[in-house]
């Protein structure tokens, strides 16, 4: 770890009076040395907000505070509301790094013959700088792909050692605040910052990301239900690796550009409900979803503004769910459309997710009051990512672990209904999943769900039939030898029992004699 890096971050965060978020009588003795040490770096921006501070003293320490800041806004189940709201604000804006540098990185990765041959065209002015990698454009001359306009994603030189450095710090940082901060275990830093730990460092792989992107192609492809309302950019894995990810250029119109796909006349509500089928789509049908549907990830082919299409990019960040979690949350989510409190409450304590011993009247109450005043609004008003938020947070209070898969899910659903609601703001989301969410309980449970069961194992007892016999026979055979050995260790104790009566006969008449010989001489 850089010292000078660790003053930097202490010097900022005293400089924005991010000390007084630790009470005095929590610190620790060495934090009380450092803030006398250096009172001269004492707030100065005592006029804001603290939220506002933090926010500010995130943007000043570059782009994998930034990029951590970004991750933690959507940890509304630990955070304060203002502090969520400022972290929101956060935009990844990162000054690009040398063009020819980016060439060179991407030569040495895929060779320069192979670069020479295959691609021209290369434009050294990046089309998108962010915190860990920049793009460029280009042209792929193959005989399979024929002449092609794609981009190239290079990761910025040794910006691994950078994001390690600055994880340690803030590992460091994570420890104090869960030791000494009164709230600091319900906070659970040190789990933040290594989910953050893991997330970053999966991105730095471009072949992690290669793959995320095939499989979700692969998930929306032709042949299958939704298959025209996603798509998802070729991926050109031959030319591939962990620091290079080839890719199809897209054209779409940025989702955010609302006045341009006004302009065209596309289908607006179709848009904002085909976005709510392919979320619930891609988590319940398939378990794995696109979990960073931010603005800057999401555009929309609007070639046919009667038929939209999305298009999903940088895949670097996915979730899954296993089949007990999407069970239960789909339980949840029709049990809370149909305001069924008391089922809400009893799954959470059957997944788990909140204690076995935890009052379900209770839990169910404060479910209640969370949810039932909402019902009195129109449903065009309510925010239903805004009220899973505040599930979460109720379920918080009887101490229920954050479930990171249920993290990334609140994450993208709130993107997605923020998404909607600005495509069309009168985007009843309750309405478009519920039918969807419906079908799917009874796909999994009802009866077309225990066939599809037995149709699944269909293959592996057909594959074990021929084996039973002689399953059968080794488990007659084996039974009997297992009676025949209980009967002789039966008999052998019966035996050991007879010696055992025996002696203590013997015993008892050879005491009976020496009592009376003994009897018999006093006598005398």
């Amino acid at each position: 770890m850089s010292s000078l890096r660790l003053y930097k971050i202490v010097q900022t965060f005293l400089q924005y009076g991010l000390d007084e978020l630790v009470p005095k009588k929590s610190l620790p003795w060495y934090a009380k040395l450092a803030r006398v040490s250096l009172f001269w770096l004492g707030n100065k921006h005592k006029d804001k907000p603290v939220a506002l501070r933090f926010r500010l003293a995130i943007e000043s320490l570059g782009p994998v505070f930034i990029k951590f800041g970004q991750m933690l806004s959507t940890r509304r189940d630990l955070l304060p509301p203002d502090f969520a709201d400022e972290l929101a604000l956060l935009q990844d804006q990162v000054v690009p790094f040398d063009g020819e540098k980016a060439k060179q990185l991407i030569i040495d990765a895929m060779g320069e013959d192979v670069f020479n041959e295959h691609f021209s065209e290369f434009n050294i002015e990046p089309l998108a700088s962010a915190s860990i990698a920049q793009v460029h454009t280009a042209k792929l001359h193959t005989e399979k792909h024929g002449n092609t306009n794609i981009v190239i994603k290079v990761l910025r030189p040794d910006i691994e050692k950078v994001i390690i450095a600055d994880i340690e710090v803030m590992s460091l940082f994570a420890g104090i605040v869960a030791r000494w901060l009164s709230d600091g275990k319900r906070l659970r830093p040190k789990e933040v910052v290594q989910e953050y730990k893991k997330t970053i460092l999966d991105e730095l792989d471009l072949n992690r990301e290669a793959a995320n992107a095939i499989q979700l192609k692969h998930n929306f492809s032709q042949g299958r239900e939704q298959d025209h309302v996603l798509y998802v950019p070729e991926i050109y894995s031959e030319y591939s690796s962990k620091h290079v990810l080839v890719m199809e250029r897209i054209y779409g119109i940025g989702v955010g550009e609302i006045e341009t796909l006004h302009a065209l006349g596309v289908d607006m509500k179709l848009l904002a409900e085909r976005g709510v089928k392919v979320f619930f789509t891609q988590v319940f049908r398939d378990s794995f979803f696109h979990a960073d549907m931010h603005p800057g990830n999401v555009f929309v082919d609007a070639t046919s503004p009667a038929d939209p299409t999305w298009i999903a990019i940088d895949c670097g960040i996915v979730g899954t769910l296993n089949q007990e979690d999407k069970r239960y949350l789909a339980e949840n989510f029709v049990a809370f459309f149909n305001r069924d409190y008391r089922k809400v409450a009893q799954l959470h304590v059957d997944s788990g997710w909140v204690p076995s011993n935890t009052s379900v009247d209770e839990f169910e109450f404060a479910i209640r009051a969370v949810c039932e005043p909402i019902f009195n609004k129109p449903l065009a008003e309510i925010s239903f990512g805004q009220v899973l938020v505040n599930l979460f947070s109720t379920a918080r209070r009887f101490n229920m672990e954050v479930q990171p898969q249920l993290v990334l899910l609140q994450k993208t659903l709130l993107y997605i209904e923020g998404l909607g609601r600005q495509l069309y703001p009168q985007l009843d989301l309750w309405q478009t999943a519920k039918p969807f969410l419906e079908n799917w309980v009874k796909e999994q449970m009802g009866i077309k769900a225990v066939f599809a069961k037995i149709k699944e194992n269909i293959p592996f007892w057909n594959e074990k039939l021929p084996e039973i016999p002689d399953l059968v026979y080794d488990y007659l055979r084996a039974g009997k030898e297992q009676q025949y050995k209980q009967t002789e260790l039966l008999t052998q104790l019966l035996k050991q029992n007879q010696q055992q009566s025996k002696s203590i006969t013997y015993a008892i008449i050879a005491s009976a004699l020496i009592i009376s010989a003994t009897l018999l001489f006093l006598s005398i």
